[in-house]
């Protein structure tokens, strides 16, 4: 389908205006001391942009490109300009876009006010590098900025934060450097045996038009899927996430759980499955079992951890788990909540970090062991902290809950092994989360937290959109559903290319049950 022109290159507008206030801080010291300002409004503005890319956005096709821009950049080699999105595309820059600014508010009492313009800055370079990656489409155009980013994340990491910030930051650049050069192998060899000539790198043109024997198109499909299974992050290439989230500042873990890590599973259904599809079915397999093994480690892990920084980042890889799940089963219905899974989870994951970030600002420690009774002494903290938890393991009404039900559902359709298994991840998630609920915050207060400060108003007006945007979510969930059905339904067929589903392969020996969507309600009715 070819992509939807559009004659004002919003995107790259979008893309822009964060950059421009980041060279404003750099090129102008001082405005470097109204950094928070000025953070704040270029980011602002970016969400005002991001808005008005919504307005021009045709629903009723969303699952083709639109907003598209295309201009020649290095015609040796087929590189272009290109920018366009679906409705996941824009799915994810709209979530990019609403949580910048929120966790730029929220670092105004976390980052020292002499360092709050650098901190900015390099939020907002970040930000302008994730806009066009989730916009690019363009495979050159997309390595670019999948690579530039790690440069403000580092720093982001190794700035600010806990003692072993470098340490982690570190980690996190030898990982994310080794899954770029794996890449690097595949965006050369697509050169190679792609067609070539005039936007020989544009993805409407590689597909299906990918040449070279089986064994080079599975060594290509290879390079892309390890890069952004280090990304996302899956088992076992996920070690780098606990000690980097520990570290990091709050605001910093928001924006690299919450929305960069999703660049793997955006990654994993823009490239790799609309490019490599028989090599996808092929690998598809071992990727699912990959996937329930995440599901269920990430959850028994973040039951054993002490330090809540680190609980939550096991979390996240359980819920990587459903969404790569849902992506790789062959369903629609699953490929569809593991889409909407990606935003609920940049919501939840947004409200369990900052708050716990608030929380260790009036305690001075996450250690579950040392904390207790805080629902007496600060009963905002919480009560926003039960509300995300809630949120993150499923609650009806709340944004987690349709797309864990419809990964479910889709994958029970599939086969009912891998179901069962993700089935058990949910029950482990009610203790995940309700089990540090009760040790940190019931029982009595320490004599030295009594009296201690609630939520403030700077903090109250960061935390309250992104409550309400869970509660949007969980109730309106049709809002993200009918705008990722078209593409589902493309990610779905990309893995029906050999006939066979994986699903099916993972299932041949194995006894279904008379009616798997029955297993499903009572399972998830069942944690609730």
């Amino acid at each position: 389908m070819q992509p939807m022109n559009e004659t004002f290159p919003i995107l790259t507008v979008m893309a822009v205006v964060p950059l421009a206030g980041a060279l404003l801080l750099w090129l102008m010291p001082p405005l470097r001391r109204q950094g928070r300002v000025i953070g704040l409004l270029f980011s602002l503005a970016t969400l005002g942009v991001g808005i008005w890319a919504l307005t021009r956005f045709d629903m009723a096709q969303a699952g083709a490109t639109q907003l598209a821009e295309t201009h020649s950049w290095i015609p040796l080699l087929g590189v272009s300009w290109a920018l366009g999105v679906n409705g996941l595309g824009l799915a994810m820059l709209l979530l990019t876009a609403f949580l910048v600014p929120l966790v730029l508010l929220a670092s105004w009492g976390e980052v020292p006010a002499d360092q709050q313009s650098l901190f900015s800055g390099l939020v907002l370079v970040l930000e302008a590098f994730v806009v066009v990656i989730f916009a690019a489409r363009d495979v050159f155009l997309f390595y670019i900025c999948f690579e530039a980013m790690l440069v403000p994340v580092y720093f982001l990491i190794g700035r600010f934060g806990g003692e072993r910030r470098r340490r982690a930051a570190l980690k996190f650049l030898l990982y994310s450097l080794a899954g770029g050069l794996v890449m690097l192998v595949g965006v050369v060899a697509l050169f190679v045996y792609g067609p070539g000539g005039e936007g020989a790198y544009l993805i409407e043109n590689l597909t299906g038009r990918i040449g070279g024997s089986t064994a080079a198109g599975r060594w290509i499909f290879i390079s892309f899927f390890v890069a952004f299974a280090i990304k996302a992050p899956m088992v076992p290439l996920h070690t780098w996430l606990p000690d980097t989230a520990e570290q990091a500042t709050p605001g910093t873990s928001v924006l690299l759980i919450g929305v960069l890590d999703k660049i793997g599973t955006y990654g994993m259904a823009a490239l790799v499955l609309p490019l490599f599809p028989r090599e996808s079915a092929w690998a598809a397999p071992v990727v699912l079992v990959l996937a329930v093994i995440g599901i269920i480690y990430g959850g028994l892990a973040a039951i054993a951890q002490d330090n809540l920084y680190r609980l939550i980042s096991y979390t996240s890889i359980s819920h990587f788990g459903f969404m790569v799940l849902g992506l790789f089963i062959g369903n629609q219905i699953a490929a569809t909540g593991a889409m909407v899974y990606m935003v609920a989870h940049g919501l939840s994951i947004a409200g369990l970090y900052l708050v716990t970030g608030f929380l260790a600002r009036r305690t001075g420690t996450v250690a579950i062991s040392e904390l207790g009774g805080i629902q007496r002494v600060m009963p905002l903290i919480a009560g926003t902290f039960l509300i995300s938890g809630l949120a993150s393991i499923a609650l009806p009404g709340l944004s987690g809950f349709v797309p864990e039900w419809m990964v479910l559902t889709g994958t029970f359709s599939e086969s009912v092994p891998l179901g069962m298994i993700a089935v058990l991840g949910v029950i482990i998630a009610a203790v995940y989360v309700l089990l540090p609920y009760q040790r940190v915050f019931t029982g009595a207060p320490a004599r030295e937290r009594v009296g201690s400060a609630d939520l403030d108003g700077r903090e109250k007006l960061v935390l309250v959109p992104v409550i309400a945007a869970m509660l949007a979510l969980g109730l309106a969930p049709a809002v993200l559903t009918d705008a990722f059905e078209d593409v589902a339904a493309q990610v779905a067929a990309a893995l029906d290319a050999t006939g066979t589903t994986a699903a099916q392969a993972v299932s041949a020996t194995a006894p279904a049950p008379a009616d798997p969507a029955v297993a499903v309600v009572i399972a998830e009715g069942n944690t609730k």
